[in-house]
């Protein structure tokens, strides 16, 4: 089973940044796509950006050349780099694989972007 643990949110003001973390446990973070996901209020949850084990990335259209995924294998970490920072952007971001069945989810860590 593998866990992961959210962490480098808080409240930024428009046009900040934020770094976030994501440290998985397991041995089989290296093999997998996986995925920075946010959940808006009243919202689902839906995956704004995805690296696979190659260190391919793909963003959605929203947060394209404003927000920055990568990886460490060695240290079973992710990173999610997050510039210009906009009020719709604030949700909860989740770590978790990507293109396939899902691993349970963390608490995830709370972003607000708000002046």
């Amino acid at each position: 089973q593998v866990q992961f643990v959210e962490s480098g949110g808080g409240l930024v003001q428009p046009g900040g940044s934020l770094r976030l973390s994501c440290a998985a446990s397991g041995t089989v973070f290296s093999i997998y796509a996986m995925g920075w996901y946010r959940q808006a209020p009243g919202k689902q949850r839906v995956l704004v950006a995805a690296i696979t084990s190659g260190s391919t990335t793909s963003y959605v259209d929203s947060v394209k050349g404003r927000f920055t995924i990568s990886r460490d294998n060695a240290k079973n970490t992710m990173y999610l780099q997050m510039n210009s920072l906009k009020p719709e952007d604030t949700a909860v971001y989740y770590c978790n694989r990507a293109g396939g069945p899902s691993y349970d989810w963390g608490q995830g860590t709370q972003v607000t972007v708000s002046s």
